[in-house]
């Protein structure tokens, strides 16, 4: 267990730099060079540009560059933003309450509803259960920014039920202003996770072990939970996992759509005005988030089978 936890954490760590170099390298790969971003192209003397490129230390070899980079990351300082002139740790730590809320919201509706609808459709097979899962792969059809036009052109213009745009206030106006955007944001992902656990359900009803198990005769409430759904939770949490960690990647869509003030805003907004150290933290940030949250997924595999922190095959 020791073994396994410690590769997976030495694993974490070095995609960690990893990701940190391609998100710096980036800006480097854009087209013109990081001075062109700051002077905005405009005609500066020689001696204006040699200012500004030591007070950012672009004077520097790129490798020092990097580092100086890294080591303020680690400690919390992604430097001061151009546009804005403020630190932009200060610029994160005041949006990114917005989009974790955004993102455990519709997690949840994830994981509860997917969750309920595939038990439903895997455990009661039926009419009703293939309607469910035909309009779940209706709804997966559904891109992201086109399930949020409809949300507030129904609910929240014609009905009035909810706010059109904005993050509200604190407590749960924010919660009330956070409905229609997380449910948009999970409308596809719900739809997905429901087929899988669909899926992996009817599978388990039909495995040997489970027909051995009915020949003993074993309740089938027992049946159910030692062995159907334990056994069919393996494949759902990859991919539930995963389709979590992608939620980070939708919410930048959903908050322009609903114009919630959230990291995602704050990110397409800083790539028009090229203000790089904003980009470039946030970049990171949702790129650790993702890395971060699959290492969970594969240690949280133990809990579901002990084989797997062993990593050994059956003989």
């Amino acid at each position: 267990m020791v073994r396994f936890i410690g590769g997976r954490l030495i694993g974490l760590i070095v995609t960690l730099l990893i990701a940190s170099v391609v998100v710096f390298g980036a800006l480097y790969a854009a087209p013109g060079s990081p001075l062109t971003f700051l002077t905005h192209g405009r005609t500066m003397t020689p001696e204006a540009k040699a200012q500004i490129a030591a007070e950012y230390h672009l004077d520097e070899p790129i490798w020092q560059q990097y580092l100086r980079w890294l080591g303020g990351a680690i400690h919390g300082d992604f430097g001061t933003s151009i546009i804005y002139n403020v630190p932009v740790s200060q610029m994160i730590a005041n949006r990114a309450p917005i989009t974790i809320l955004l993102v455990v919201m519709s997690a949840v509706i994830v994981l509860v509803v997917g969750l309920a609808i595939g038990l439903y459709a895997g455990l009661r097979p039926g009419w009703l259960s293939r309607s469910t899962i035909a309009g779940a792969t209706a709804v997966m059809a559904v891109p992201t920014f086109v399930a949020a036009v409809v949300l507030i052109s129904v609910f929240a213009v014609s009905l009035g039920w909810f706010p059109v745009f904005g993050s509200g206030k604190d407590g749960w106006d924010a919660v009330y202003h956070m409905i229609l955007p997380a449910i948009a944001l999970a409308i596809a992902s719900v739809a997905f996770v429901a087929r899988l656990a669909q899926g992996a359900i009817r599978a388990e009803l039909g495995s040997d072990h489970v027909q051995t198990a009915k020949s003993r005769g074993l309740p089938g409430s027992v049946i159910v939970r030692r062995h159907v759904i334990r056994n069919a939770a393996m494949p759902v949490l990859t991919v539930a996992g995963l389709t979590i960690a992608g939620l980070i990647a939708g919410s930048v869509v959903v908050e322009q759509v609903f114009q919630l003030g959230g990291l995602g805003q704050l990110l397409i907004a800083s790539v028009q005005q090229k203000d790089f150290p904003v980009v470039q933290a946030i970049c990171l940030l949702y790129v650790a988030t993702f890395i971060v949250l699959n290492t969970l997924i594969d240690l949280a595999y133990t809990l579901l089978d002990p084989r797997v922190s062993t990593g050994r095959s059956a003989s």
